[in-house]
């Protein structure tokens, strides 16, 4: 075989994405497509405004208050107990 032949094996009509993945430019640009917005929409659902990422931090915010509302209440029951003891001493 010489270097004509070879060149007229090769299959001119064909674009690179049916010579090396087999589908039409159509078909590819169309998945190609599909792929880039199921990457934007994953990355806005786990780094947006509404995320997983800010969930986890309310949630973790939500403990936080909690915590600090049953330390308070404590706090405000002792100062409770002083202010009374105090009003009764002043009392008499």
């Amino acid at each position: 075989m010489n270097q004509e032949e070879l060149y007229e094996e090769i299959d001119t009509s064909q674009s690179l994405t049916q010579k090396y993945l087999g589908l039409s430019l159509g078909k590819f640009s169309l998945l190609f497509s599909i792929v880039i917005l199921l990457g934007i929409y994953l990355g806005v659902l786990l780094y947006g405004t509404s995320s997983l990422e800010v969930l986890f931090g309310l949630q973790e915010y939500e403990t936080y208050l909690s915590n600090e509302i049953v330390r308070l209440k404590s706090e405000n029951a002792q100062l409770q107990r002083e202010y009374f003891e105090l009003k009764e001493i002043s009392a008499q």
